[in-house]
């Protein structure tokens, strides 16, 4: 039997590791822009495992991100997975009297806090995700502007991040590699998006 050569063995694997790689660099600049942007304790974002019917926790800023990145619960539970059903922003300024709050679950994640926004990751009429940011400055979660932002913020993200991790096209090898453009491009698309909130807040 002729023996694989070393070129057969190694492509394939670095693929998928560099394209998780640029992900999360991206969503982890996501959380903390947001979170800066609306003074929030913590700020994270879950992507939606369709499979698993599960939303993973894939970046986390401020409050929990040691120990909550990878962490997984159902999609049909708390507030984020009301978001990532109805495909609608959420704000709550009060979660002690919101029965969509599901307090058990905020404790599993060792804070819970006190109000909340959140909104849906939306590429292509797809949910992909919810970004939160959470106990927000009272001035940045008082107003349908600021949700819109957010809402806003949250969909030029999930653009951002299918340039990152596009579907591969049905006839195309699988695993194609990503081309150092479309990472510079989705960061600069989240720099220029930056720039609009910071002179709007």
């Amino acid at each position: 039997m002729t023996p694989k050569s070393d070129s057969a063995l190694s492509l394939p694997a670095p693929v998928p590791a560099a394209r998780d790689a640029h992900r999360d660099e991206l969503l982890q600049s996501v959380v903390d822009v947001a979170r800066a942007i609306f003074g929030a304790a913590a700020g994270s974002v879950l992507l939606l495992d369709e499979e698993a019917d599960e939303l993973v926790f894939r970046a986390v800023s401020g409050e929990g991100q040691e120990f909550l990145v990878g962490r997984r619960f159902p999609a049909g539970r708390g507030i984020a997975g009301w978001v990532a059903t109805s495909g609608e922003p959420m704000v709550v300024d009060d979660l002690a009297d919101d029965p969509s709050f599901d307090r058990s679950l905020a404790e599993s994640t060792e804070y819970v806090p006190d109000s909340l926004m959140a909104a849906p990751l939306i590429s292509d009429s797809r949910v992909l995700g919810v970004l939160e940011v959470l106990d927000a400055s009272p001035q940045a979660r008082s107003s349908v502007r600021e949700l819109d932002l957010l809402a806003m913020f949250a969909r030029q993200a999930a653009a951002a991040l299918r340039v990152i991790t596009p579907e591969p096209a049905p006839a195309a090898p699988a695993g194609r590699p990503l081309e150092g453009t479309e990472r510079e491009d989705a960061l600069r698309l989240l720099g220029s998006l930056e720039q609009v909130l910071r002179g709007t807040a």
